[in-house]
């Protein structure tokens, strides 16, 4: 007895099939590869720069594209929530609380602005957990 209860498709049959729906990805970007790096460019310059690189790249190109204005405004809002953060670490410094806490705010920046770059560069938009939303 025969397990594969499918016919065969002829090569004919296939292409035709392809032709008259083409296949639709769910994590294909929509955005151009200028605007995917300049989003990307917005996450990963902010581990160097705080939030002085994603203010000046999201007034640059914000009129250009949706995604760059979109992850331009998520990065500026999450380095300004994570200087804000820091300002309190320090300020708790005399407690002995923003020993630990300083550290920790660096790690959490720096580990959601490499995923924010990744998701950026591949045309996903990202939007970080623990972020202010300042700028809507």
């Amino acid at each position: 007895m025969d397990e594969n209860n499918e016919s065969p498709q002829t090569p004919e049959a296939a292409e035709g099939s392809e032709q008259t729906e083409p296949p639709v990805s769910a994590a294909e970007p929509e955005s151009s590869k200028d605007a995917r790096m300049w989003a990307m460019l917005c996450h990963l310059l902010a581990i160097f720069t705080g939030f002085i690189a994603p203010l000046i790249i999201w007034l640059v190109k914000k009129d250009e594209d949706p995604f760059v204005d979109n992850q331009g405004k998520e990065a500026l809002n999450f380095q300004i929530t994570v200087a804000i953060a820091m300002v309190v670490s320090g300020l708790l410094n005399f407690a002995c609380i923003g020993v630990v806490l300083m550290p920790a705010v660096g790690i959490v920046d720096l580990v959601f602005c490499i995923i924010a770059s990744i998701k950026a560069n591949s045309g996903i938009a990202y939007r970080y957990p623990v972020s202010i939303r300042f700028i809507k």
